[in-house]
C-alpha cells in the first residue's frame, strides 16, 4: 500500500495512505525523519533513562520517572487498551513501526546523536503512552500541595489563599470559540494558543492525515499518533485548554521494612489500622560522567512513593505515638490523626493519579476524533479522555457548539484536593468519579477559556487570575464581523491587567526624592502594555521585581525560603521568589498581610529603580530562553526579545524577581475558520523540523515573535512531494 508524504512552503507534513493504520505507520515515519532527536529524548524521559546520555542535570527527572513507574503504567495502559479497544491498540502499533522504520535515518540527520554518543534505540507499542504521561504527570501541579505545607508550617492555614494562583509550575492556555452571528462568513471560528515550557524542538507539530475515511489538519504531539489537542477535520474544528481541575493526591505514608536489611519487605499502614505489604525493588539509574546511582521503587495500595522519607523497622516507635505496631495510638498533635509536623512530616509520599488506578490514558478517544464530522462526534470522543483534564471547545458546519470538561477526576474527601493527606486515615479513599463533567455556555456567540473559574470550578483549587479571560471577552464583544486573519491581533494583545495594585500603591507614595517621583509619574501615565519596545513597560517590571524580592525577603515570609529536601523535580514549586511573583496580586491587595508595610516596600524599591534605571526596553531583557535536552549557548543571544507577559493574552511568562528571559509562553497559535477551512491559520514558535541544518528548523520563529501567521493548505496542488520517504508497503 502506498503511503505519500507532502510538503509545504513551511516544511508542514501532510500524509496520505489508503486507510488510517497506514496512516498511522506514516505518521510516526514522518516525525522520526523530522524529529528523531526529540522522540528519543522523550522516551528515555519516559523510561527514566536520560541521564544516561545527558548526565547529572537529567538525574533528578529520572529518579522521579522511576519512582513514579510512568513506563510500567503505559505498560500497564496499553495491555488494557489492547483487551478494551484492539483498533486503537493496533493503530498505536502502526505508529510505532513508523517510528521504529524512521529512526535510523532521521538519527543519521541530527548531530545531538553523534555529540553525546547516542544510537536510536527501538519503541514499543507502549512508548507513545508513556510520552504522553512523561508530558502530563506534572500537568495538574500536585506538587502544589507541598507548597501548601509549607505554608501552613510557616504561617498558618489562612496564608494558602494568599499564594493561589497560577504559579510556575502550571501550564495553561487561552482558547475562545466565536459564533456565526459574530464573525463576516456567517461560520464559527476556533481559536487560541497553548502556553507551555517553550520547547526546541517545540512541543506541537504541524501535520495533515487524510486517508479514505477522514482528513485532518492539527497539532500533534511528537511521539503521539492523531491529533489530540487542536485539530480541524474540514466540518468540526476543537481545541482545549487546561481546566485546572485536581484529581491527583499525594498520601503521607507510614512504612516498615519486616526483612533483613535494605533489601527486606516493606509493609505500608492502611486505613484500617493494619500493615499491608507493599512493592519493592531497586533500579540502576546510569548517568554519563558520573557514577551509576541505585533508587529504591516502592508502591503502596495508594501509588508509587515519589518521595522517600523515613521507612523504619518493624518495632520501633519512628513516630513519637508510642504506637509500635502501627495502630491508631494518638498522633503528635494530640489524636486528631492530622500530623502537620513532628517526625511524621519526613514520612514517605505516594501519588495516587488516575491513570495508574485505571489503566487507561484516554487514547480511546484519539481515533473517533480523526473521524469526527460534527461536534456530537467530537463531544462523544471526548467522554473516553482521561489525562490531562481540559476544557473543551468545538463548533461545525451546521451549527454545532460545545463547551465541555473532559478527564476522569476523582470522587474523595475535600482534604485530598487541597492537602497531603495521612494514608493510614479512613476517609481519604477515592469513591468513584466525577460525573457527569461540567458543560460551560456560549453566551451572546461568544465562549472564552483561560484558565479562570468557570465549568471546571467545582473539579479544581486553584485557577488562573480572570485577567486574559476579561480581556478577551472584552475585545470580542467589540465586533460582528470577525474573520480569521483578524484573530492574531488577539493573539498579542499585551494589556496587564495585573499591575493594578502596585500601580495604586505607587500613586499613594509622597515624599520621594525627584527621581523616584518621576519615575512614579512616567508609570501613572503608562498605557500598561507589555510591548517590547516600550522603555515604560522595562521600568514598570524592573520596579514590580524589586518589589517580589523585597517581600520575600522580608522576615515574615522569609522562612518559606527553607523547604524541606524535596527531591529536586519539585522544586519549582516550592520557590519563594516565583511563588511572590505570580501571587504578587493577592499579596499587595490582602486586607493586612503579617505585618508587612507594603507601601514601603513599594517606596524602597521605586527609589532602588530610580537609582539604577533599566538602559533599554521591555524587550531588551524579556528574551525567549526554550529548554533544550542539549543545551546550545550560541542560540541565547539569538532568541528575539518579546512583548507579552505573565498575565497578558500574550502570556509570555518570566519570572519577576527572577529574570525577565522568558521560558514560558504560546507554544503554538492556531485560528480554525469552521466555514472554510482553508481560511484557518497557525505558526509554532520555531518550525517544521527538528534539524538544525534543515530551512525550516527555525523559519516561523520571526512571525511567531512579531504575531503573524502561516496558512494552513489544504490543497494537495500546492503541496510538494517529498519523494525521499515515499514508502510502500
Amino acid at each position: 500500500m502506498t503511503v505519500e508524504i507532502y510538503r509545504d512552503a513551511w516544511g508542514v507534513p501532510h500524509l496520505r495512505a489508503g486507510d488510517a493504520r497506514e496512516l498511522a505507520r506514516a505518521q510516526g515515519l514522518a516525525t522520526a525523519h523530522d524529529r528523531a532527536w526529540q522522540l528519543e529524548v522523550e522516551r528515555h524521559r519516559a523510561r527514566g533513562t536520560s541521564a544516561a546520555f545527558l548526565g547529572p542535570d537529567a538525574l533528578g527527572w529520572d529518579r522521579f520517572a522511576r519512582q513514579a513507574r510512568l513506563d510500567d503504567t503505559a505498560r500497564r495502559c496499553f495491555t488494557a487498551l489492547e483487551r478494551r479497544d484492539p483498533e486503537t491498540a493496533a493503530w498505536v502499533r502502526a505508529y510505532v513501526d513508523g517510528v521504529n522504520q524512521g529512526l535510523p535515518e532521521g538519527a543519521r540527520r541530527a548531530p545531538e546523536f553523534t555529540a553525546v554518543g547516542l544510537a536510536p534505540g527501538r519503541w514499543e507499542p507502549w512508548t507513545p503512552l508513556g510520552v504522553w504521561l512523561a508530558t502530563h504527570v506534572l500537568f495538574a501541579g500536585f506538587p502544589g500541595k507541598l507548597w501548601r505545607e509549607e505554608v501552613v508550617r510557616h504561617l498558618g492555614p489562612d496564608a494558602v489563599g494568599l499564594f493561589a494562583t497560577d504559579g510556575p509550575g502550571t501550564s495553561g492556555s487561552n482558547g475562545w470559540l466565536v459564533t456565526g452571528e459574530r464573525t463576516a462568513t456567517g461560520g464559527p471560528v476556533v481559536a487560541g494558543d497553548p502556553h507551555r515550557y517553550i520547547e526546541a524542538p517545540g512541543v506541537y507539530q504541524q501535520i495533515r492525515l487524510s486517508c479514505p475515511e477522514f482528513d485532518v489538519v492539527g497539532l500533534a504531539v511528537p511521539g503521539v499518533p492523531g491529533i489530540a489537542h487542536f485539530g480541524h477535520t474540514g466540518t468540526v474544528a476543537w481545541a482545549i485548554t487546561n481546566a485546572m481541575a485536581d484529581y491527583q493526591d499525594l498520601y503521607r505514608e507510614r512504612l516498615r521494612r519486616t526483612g533483613d536489611g535494605a533489601g527486606g519487605r516493606v509493609e505500608a499502614l492502611g486505613p484500617d489500622g493494619v500493615w499491608h505489604p507493599a512493592s519493592r525493588h531497586t533500579e540502576i539509574i546510569e548517568v554519563a560522567d558520573g557514577d551509576p546511582v541505585e533508587v529504591e521503587v516502592i508502591e503502596t495500595d495508594r501509588g508509587p512513593v515519589v518521595i522517600n522519607g523515613d521507612v523504619i523497622n518493624g518495632g520501633t516507635d519512628p513516630y513519637g505515638d508510642g504506637d509500635t505496631d502501627g495502630g491508631s495510638g494518638d498522633n503528635a498533635d494530640g489524636g486528631s490523626g492530622r500530623d502537620r509536623g513532628g517526625d511524621a512530616s519526613t514520612a514517605p509520599l505516594s501519588l495516587r493519579h488516575p491513570p495508574r488506578v485505571t489503566e487507561d490514558l484516554g487514547f480511546s478517544a484519539l481515533l473517533p476524533l480523526l473521524r469526527a464530522l460534527r461536534v456530537a462526534d467530537v463531544d462523544r470522543a471526548f467522554d473516553d479522555w482521561a489525562e490531562p483534564v481540559n476544557v473543551v471547545q468545538a463548533a461545525d458546519t451546521e451549527g454545532g457548539l460545545l463547551h465541555r470538561v473532559a478527564g476522569r477526576v476523582p470522587v474523595r474527601s475535600e482534604d485530598n484536593r487541597t492537602r497531603i493527606v495521612n494514608a493510614w486515615e479512613p476517609g481519604h479513599e477515592w469513591r468513584g468519579w466525577y460525573a457527569p463533567m461540567p458543560r460551560g455556555t456560549v453566551d451572546d456567540g461568544i465562549a472564552v477559556m483561560a484558565n479562570q473559574r468557570g465549568p471546571a470550578t467545582p473539579l479544581g483549587v486553584e485557577f488562573a487570575p480572570p485577567h486574559r479571560a476579561t480581556r478577551l471577552r472584552a475585545l470580542l464583544g467589540t465586533r460582528r464581523d470577525w474573520s480569521a486573519a483578524d484573530m492574531a491581533a488577539l493573539h498579542m494583545d499585551t494589556h496587564l491587567a495585573s499591575a493594578a495594585p502596585l500601580l495604586d500603591l505607587l500613586a499613594a507614595l509622597d515624599g520621594l526624592t525627584p527621581e523616584a517621583a518621576s519615575l512614579r509619574d512616567r508609570l501613572l501615565h503608562w498605557d500598561r502594555h507589555m510591548t517590547a519596545d516600550s522603555t515604560e513597560a522595562a521600568t514598570y517590571a524592573a520596579v514590580r521585581g524589586a518589589v517580589v524580592r523585597r517581600l520575600a525577603a522580608h522576615p515574615a515570609l522569609a522562612r518559606l525560603t527553607e523547604p524541606r529536601l524535596y527531591p529536586e523535580v519539585f522544586r519549582p514549586w516550592l520557590a519563594l521568589v516565583p511563588r511572590v511573583a505570580f501571587a504578587l496580586e493577592s499579596l499587595l491587595r490582602a486586607e493586612e498581610l503579617y505585618g508587612i508595610d507594603r507601601a514601603e516596600v513599594v517606596r524602597a524599591a521605586v527609589e532602588e529603580v530610580a537609582g539604577d534605571p533599566p538602559k533599554g526596553t521591555w524587550g531588551d531583557t524579556h528574551r525567549l530562553a526554550p529548554w533544550r535536552a542539549l543545551p546550545d549557548p550560541s542560540y541565547d543571544e539569538r532568541e528575539p526579545g518579546l512583548s507579552g507577559d505573565h498575565d497578558c493574552v500574550l502570556c509570555t511568562s518570566a519570572v519577576p524577581g527572577l529574570t525577565d528571559r522568558a521560558a514560558r509562553g504560546p507554544a503554538a497559535r492556531y485560528v480554525w475558520d469552521v466555514a472554510r477551512r482553508e481560511n484557518s491559520l497557525w505558526v509554532v514558535p520555531f518550525g517544521a523540523s527538528g534539524v538544525p541544518d534543515s530551512p525550516h528548523h527555525r523559519d516561523q520563529l520571526p512571525l511567531w515573535a512579531r504575531g503573524d501567521l502561516v496558512p494552513v493548505v489544504t490543497d494537495w496542488t500546492k503541496l510538494t512531494e517529498d519523494s525521499t520517504w515515499r514508502t510502500e508497503r
